[in-house]
């Protein structure tokens, strides 16, 4: 497996992780606090949230299916997306399991 593809799904967790956190805190802004902006603020977020996502389950879906994962394990990471904060724990343990086998891959194609 590439390190590409290691490399895009984590930049598209962070930034769908981020997103997220983004929108919480908006939305909490715009029903608990009453704040003003807050639903604008909610609107932009959302919208970028729910395109980004869409970029990360085709990233993480091509991660999974190269790295031979179960269907439930790939369903885990997929719905990570969706969970504030998830997506940063699940980032950081796909990362340390999938490095191993990115840098064997390095290490073949380097000797060949």
């Amino acid at each position: 497996m590439k390190r590409s593809v290691l490399t895009r799904y984590r930049v598209m967790a962070y930034v769908t992780g981020v997103l997220l956190v983004l929108l919480t805190l908006g939305t909490i802004g715009k029903y608990v606090l009453d704040m003003d902006g807050a639903a604008d603020f909610t609107k932009v977020v959302g919208i970028a949230h729910g395109w980004l996502y869409v970029v990360y389950l085709v990233f993480a879906f091509d991660l999974g299916s190269k790295a031979k994962w179960p269907v439930a394990k790939q369903l885990w990471v997929l719905l990570a997306g969706t969970i504030p904060t998830a997506a940063f724990f699940v980032e950081r343990k796909v990362s340390r399991e999938l490095e191993a086998m990115v840098s064997e891959d390095g290490a073949a194609v380097a000797k060949a």
